[in-house]
Formats: C-alpha cells, structure tokens, sequence
C-alpha cells in the first residue's frame, strides 16, 4: 500500500506523466484533434525518451529556421514543450507557463475539453 502511494506521491499519473502540474498539460492534448492526441501522448511515455528527445531537438531547429516555407515559429515551443519531460530547468518554465495559462484563460483548461467561448457564442456577440 505504501508503494502505491509513494508512486502516486512522485507525481506519476495515468498517463505517465511526471509534472505535477500535468493535469493541465493533459486537458490542453484533449482539446487537441483525435488524430494528435494519440501520438502526443505516445510521445510523452517515460518509455518513449529516445522519440522524445530527437523530435524536440528537431522541432526545435524547425522553429529556428521558422523564415522558410512549412517551418514555422510555432515548432519552438513545442519542441521545448517535449523537452520539458526530461529537462527539470524546462519543466519548471513549462509549470510556470502553464500556470499562466490557469490564471488567464481558464476556459482552456475545462473538464468537458472544449472552450466556454464557442465560434456561435462569437458570432451571436457580433
């Protein structure tokens, strides 16, 4: 019983994440489309560190040559998103994002997966 909870107090989850503040890494994958979220998360697996660690550094460099077609700026963060699982410096500038992310946009960050401020909510504001 007691390794249970010292496995559970280590901040391991379901998902095999290890951040406590996953849980909000794991609400923005499910607003991710179906066909991201699989490999995402395979991504994530304590297990997948030898995918992980080349396709953030890949990423990486894609965002820094972001001036040329199909690069772009938006490979940067997350490449530093996926490398974050294994870098503590990173992990702790994720959780201080992500915390961000809690105060200013809450909605995000919902149970039910999907935004409170809808396209219809948007256009009826119009």
């Amino acid at each position: 019983m007691d390794a249970e909870l010292t496995r559970s107090d280590n901040g391991r989850d379901r998902a095999g994440a290890t951040d406590a503040g996953d849980w909000r890494l794991e609400q923005l994958i499910d607003r991710l489309p179906q066909r991201l979220r699989a490999p995402i998360r395979r991504l994530r697996r304590p297990s997948a560190v030898w995918m992980r660690v080349p396709a953030g550094v890949l990423l990486i460099c894609g965002g820094i040559f972001g001036f040329l077609p199909i690069l772009g700026l938006w490979m940067l963060p997350l490449g530093l998103a996926l490398l974050a699982d294994d870098l503590p410096p990173l992990r702790s500038l994720r959780s201080r994002i992500l915390d961000r992310i809690e105060r200013r946009h809450p909605g995000w960050l919902a149970a039910s997966g999907h935004c409170s401020d809808t396209s219809s909510e948007r256009q009826a504001r119009r």
